[in-house]
């Protein structure tokens, strides 16, 4: 099975068969729909022989035929196989991609299957023609928008909420400039947010302010870019989730970056410092660090944090959170001196390590690009001290500065992740030491993954 969950077929002569909807040590017919010189596309025809691992679908709107929902690509296997196939996926590209191979394989990270997913886009259509309003993720492999009625990966309130939006949006009238709802939840708030292309007018507004009141959400607009965001009406409870563990409360605003995942982003967050294990004299530097996800949390542990990320807003926004929590705190839980600053992650350099300091461990948490910069300049420092040749000089100052003994790396993209690990453990000095998978989205092909390198002595 390939990551767009097609079954993966062989023909005699060793030509590759795509087949969507096979399941592994499956029998079956199919029609090929697509040729090429090294592999074929064909869709499912009939199961001759079905998988132990092959379920019913959780969803109606899950399926191979046309219309069905593309959100999701693999309610038809097990839930704990989906875990496998994932962890399988991690471990080849470490081999294959950055010829690495974890000493430990961590246990997977998993938790509910369904009603988990508390952040979505939904494209939003009014379809003329049948007088009807569609919201909802797009069909399988096409640009249209799947009819709908529930989506069982949402939470359950949000789900029951996706008829009342259709019926909202038609009666609106805006229904033709309305493209997007995006939704955030918080623990105890659920955002949405309306995109609309013309202003709305008082009638359109009341009938959100209505429907806010029956289904107890918040309404914020975006006339424009994420950074036009606002409230409808201003006043109620901050958008916000915790972090019970460490005592922590992450406010954010609905287009920030969060984890679409609650109860699987507490346990990666516990266990991300659980491997890290920041001691009290500890210097650690959170990469990538968003809203400080990681960094606040770090800051119950270590002596001092720092949070690096790539613009000078979401800075600003993480030393908020971080002034928000310390203010929430008695003296003797009081967090870690912690600062945050703005760097290009994607163009680091040995200098730009130095000039930031020593620290003893690093948290490194990039977007799907992974962090090939920040692992080449930590190569590049190690190979100049080797001596290698054509190893680039080293700045005036690095005599005292040393790399982290540990680095923990969460990916959300297991061939990024390889390609560093390559890095680190053949030209930075480090041993892979654990690898694991997180399924932070059930019945999807996405891969988040975490890793652990520990500096050779």
């Amino acid at each position: 099975m390939d990551m767009d969950a097609q079954g993966v077929a062989r023909r005699p002569d060793g030509k590759v068969v795509f087949i969507d909807g096979a399941l592994p040590t499956e029998l079956v017919s199919a029609n090929t729909h697509r040729k090429k010189n090294n592999w074929e596309q064909a869709s499912l025809r009939a199961i001759h022989r079905e998988s132990s691992q092959r379920v019913r679908p959780g969803c109606p709107h899950f399926g191979l035929h046309a219309g069905a929902c593309g959100g999701c690509k693999m309610q038809h296997l097990d839930a704990a196989a989906q875990v496998a196939m994932k962890q399988r996926v991690l471990e080849d590209n470490l081999w294959h991609l950055g010829k690495v191979k974890a000493e430990t394989i961590l246990r997977p990270i998993q938790g509910p299957a369904w009603g988990y997913r508390y952040r979505a886009r939904l494209s939003v259509r009014y379809v003329a023609k049948k007088g009807v309003v569609l919201v909802g993720f797009h069909e399988r492999k096409s640009r249209y928008i799947a009819d709908m009625q529930t989506c069982k990966i949402l939470p359950p309130h949000v789900d029951a909420m996706l008829m009342p939006l259709r019926a909202l949006i038609g009666a609106m009238q805006a229904r033709d400039t309305c493209p997007q709802i995006e939704l955030a939840c918080g623990d105890s708030v659920t955002a949405l947010v309306l995109r609309h292309l013309e202003p709305l007018c008082d009638d359109d507004k009341q009938k959100l302010r209505d429907f806010a009141a029956i289904h107890g959400v918040q309404w914020w607009l975006q006339p424009k870019g994420p950074d036009t965001v606002h409230l409808l009406d201003a006043g109620g409870e901050p958008l916000a989730y915790a972090l019970p563990e460490f005592g922590i409360r992450m406010p954010f605003k609905p287009t920030d970056f969060t984890q679409v995942n609650p109860h699987i982003n507490r346990v990666l967050v516990a266990r991300a410092l659980r491997l890290l294990d920041a001691q009290k004299h500890e210097r650690v530097i959170d990469w990538f660090c968003g809203l400080g996800n990681f960094t606040l949390p770090i800051a119950t542990q270590a002596r001092q944090v720092l949070g690096v990320e790539g613009s000078e807003a979401l800075v600003a926004r993480s030393r908020e959170n971080y002034e928000h929590n310390q203010a929430a705190r008695q003296v003797h839980q009081a967090l870690a001196a912690t600062d945050f600053v703005a760097r290009n992650l994607f163009e680091m350099a040995p200098e730009t390590l130095i000039a930031d300091g020593q620290a003893d461990k690093w948290l490194v948490d990039p977007p799907r690009e992974g962090a090939f910069a920040l692992s080449k300049a930590l190569a590049d420092v190690h190979q100049a001290r080797l001596g290698a040749e054509g190893a680039a000089p080293l700045p005036s100052g690095h005599e005292g500065w040393q790399p982290p003994a540990r680095i923990v790396y969460v990916s959300c993209n297991p061939a990024t992740l390889a390609r560093d690990a390559g890095l680190l453990v053949h030209q930075a000095g480090y041993r892979c030491t654990a690898a694991g998978v997180v399924n932070m989205f059930p019945h999807t092909a996405h891969v988040e993954s975490m890793a652990v390198f520990e500096r050779a002595q």
